[in-house]
């Protein structure tokens, strides 16, 4: 039985997968076996251990067993860094799963942070979805920091209910 992988493709909708890797239904972004899964929008891994956003970052994902019926959540372990809260005061996530939008969550408070929204199961048929994320303040390149900054993501999964 051949595996599958999600393959990287521009534009919006449902992800779309091709002979490969086995998908993940949660990917640590620092992992090179999960990297394929990280659609757009991460800059190289730090510490071995995260990445940076920009300011619009998506991932393919595996929706786990059952989810087509009883749905799923999305959960982000991530840090939101002083400089941002410095910088930018707070900083809003607007997430959509196969184009189904989940209600925005905002973060006024520097430090590590999880992400749990819950996703509908029509969002989730299919052996594959793409997560997207926009942030709704980023900082800019700059001089110091050639890179849109926007929060630094541990990982990112769809998880049971």
């Amino acid at each position: 039985m051949a595996a599958l992988v999600a393959c990287r493709r521009p534009g919006k909708g449902p992800a779309t997968i091709e002979p490969g890797v086995a998908l993940a239904s949660t990917v640590n972004v620092a992992d090179p076996a999960h990297a394929v899964q990280l659609v757009k929008g991460f800059h190289a891994v730090e510490n071995d251990a995260w990445r940076w956003t920009q300011g619009r970052f998506a991932v393919n994902l595996q929706p786990p067993v059952s989810a087509a019926a009883k749905g799923a959540f999305l959960v982000m372990k991530f840090t939101v860094p002083d400089i941002i809260i410095r910088n930018l005061k707070d900083v809003t996530i607007n997430a959509t799963v196969n184009g189904q939008h989940l209600p925005p969550a905002a973060f006024a408070a520097a430090g590590p942070q999880t992400l749990r929204l819950a996703v509908p199961a029509h969002a989730l048929a299919g052996d594959a979805v793409r997560c997207e994320f926009v942030l709704d303040k980023t900082l800019p390149p700059s001089p110091q920091e050639q890179r849109e900054l926007g929060v630094i993501v541990a990982s990112i999964g769809l998880v049971k209910k």
